[in-house]
């Protein structure tokens, strides 16, 4: 009883959440009149009524105002999720005719923030469609509890619980709703400012406003099929470079930008880490392309460079063909994939906060080996000294997250190449299976509209495993499995009863 209540509360605020999301599917109706593009109108309809129908119904649900458990909290934000995809997939089927498994893909892609697509030609795709998947990826990028708990007069511990559950561990961008519309202006401001910035080097304002969109967002859907090699313009990929780094650090860091504590955002560890590894990534491959490669040295820095940064923020833009690649720059990238960015950013990976706890953790655990056991070895974390308990804890919990996300590339690598015979080597495949799980969606190629069906299926998984963090998809798995075997355990004991009685 006491978990039908839990659900029916947090039914309630994700159907708020829906509704929201269906006033906000209007937007896409301003291109579509810009455009003339008027046949469209029922395709782009069915999105918003379907969201704003759900909602209506679900949020009036009886429900009554308690805190409901984390793992009911998480389980209900990975199915809204997944909902999400299904009902984004809509305007694709009736505007493009795609299948419908093709157009989950793709809103899956869209909402997660992966560059992963299956239109056939985007370079003949309607511009509201266009624009429909670079505003998923915006609203996707920054959280659809953000998005909600920023159009609401007042919060709960529901919805903060939505809010932790969707990722968001920085303790200094709370979910209340004068924190999270905060989050949005900084977001506008940068999305509009980044669009001025592009258009100065002469790309018109529509091509600007979708390319950086995707790449605040550190989505990467483009609006051509050659991706940025149809803008043939090196400046522009130099321009992108801070958009995405912008992406990929903790919204903190505006925060103190907007306070005027502009040294406080390079004291931030998570940012330092994010940054280095970005520069050593950027030198090592570059060095590789040109040394192992045969490539010009401008063009291994140029590639090199853009391809490593947008690697390590799970940008899925690319301005080279990465199946080309020497094994080197390829395994590099494949992990600078994996780390990702920050917590508290829009980007995915397992995040170089994991990496960096990861790190301290080893070091505090080997000086442990060799003081005697009546010395109590500090951890530090941040400039605080963190105890014991805690930092077991913490460590402990930090590194059963990595080897999760390890195991799963494992496990889905080996389906997905019994399911699939391929000509791609092992490495590919295994880094557009990183690319998926990461929500980067750089590609060689291996995915793509002629992929079988169950392949498909997997990598839409793969995508929201890793919008979620796998953590919440496993909570549920395990309350179906204990769900099972209650009622196994209820029906063995109901035939005993039955059978005790006979005799």
């Amino acid at each position: 009883m006491k978990r039908t209540e839990h659900l029916a509360m947090i039914a309630h605020d994700m159907g708020l959440i829906f509704g929201f999301l269906g006033i906000a599917s209007l937007v896409p109706f301003l291109v579509l009149i810009v455009f003339h593009e008027w046949n469209l109108i029922l395709p782009m309809a069915t999105a918003p009524l379907t969201f704003l129908v759900l909602g209506f119904l679900i949020s009036h649900v009886p429900y009554k105002d308690l805190e409901p458990s984390f793992s009911a909290t998480l389980s209900a934000v990975a199915l809204s999720w997944l909902a999400i995809a299904f009902i984004g997939a809509l305007p694709f089927v009736f505007g493009l005719h795609m299948t419908y498994l093709n157009s989950v893909f793709e809103a899956m892609s869209g909402w997660t923030g992966t560059a992963f697509t299956m239109i056939p030609s985007l370079d003949l795709a309607p511009k509201t469609l266009l624009f429909w998947r670079s505003f998923m990826q915006w609203i996707g990028g920054i959280g659809i509890i953000v998005f909600g708990v920023s159009l609401r007069r007042k919060t709960r511990a529901s919805l903060f619980r939505m809010y932790r559950a969707e990722g968001r561990e920085d303790e200094l961008v709370s979910a209340t709703v004068s924190t999270s519309r905060r989050i949005w202006m900084i977001y506008l401001v940068l999305t509009f400012a980044f669009t001025g910035l592009i258009m100065l080097i002469g790309i018109p304002l529509w091509d600007a406003l979708n390319l950086v969109m995707t790449t605040i967002a550190t989505g990467g859907f483009t609006l051509h099929s050659t991706g940025l090699a149809y803008y043939h313009n090196p400046l522009l990929e130099v321009l992108l470079i801070p958009v995405m780094i912008a992406g990929a650090v903790p919204f903190k860091i505006f925060f103190l930008l907007y306070s005027g504590k502009v040294r406080d955002m390079f004291r931030d560890p998570a940012v330092r880490i994010l940054l280095l590894i970005a520069f050593l990534g950027s030198l090592i491959i570059s060095c590789d392309l040109y040394l192992f490669g045969n490539i010009a040295l401008e063009s291994a820095f140029r590639q090199g460079t853009f391809t490593a940064i947008s690697g390590i923020c799970t940008c899925g833009l690319q301005n080279s063909d990465l199946s080309s690649w020497p094994a080197v720059p390829f395994a590099i990238l494949t992990m600078m994939v994996f780390i990702g960015g920050a917590m508290g950013s829009t980007a995915g990976g397992v995040k170089v906060n994991r990496l960096a706890l990861a790190y301290a953790g080893v070091r505090w655990w080997f000086r442990r080996f060799f003081v005697s056991s009546r010395v109590i070895v500090p951890l530090r974390l941040g400039g605080k000294t963190i105890s014991r308990e805690i930092s077991d804890i913490a460590i402990s919990k930090n590194l059963l997250v990595i080897v999760i996300y390890v195991l799963t590339i494992f496990l889905a690598t080996i389906v997905t190449l019994h399911l699939y015979i391929t000509t791609f080597r092992l490495d590919e495949v295994v880094f557009e299976i990183v690319s998926a799980l990461s929500n980067s969606g750089l590609t060689v190629g291996f995915i793509n509209t002629a992929s079988p069906v169950p392949v498909k299926w997997i990598f839409i998984l793969l995508m929201w495993l890793g919008r979620l963090e796998i953590v919440p998809v496993l909570i549920i798995g395990m309350g179906i499995v204990k769900e099972i075997k209650d009622d196994m355990a209820r029906d063995e004991g109901s035939g005993t009863h039955e059978d005790n009685t006979s005799s």
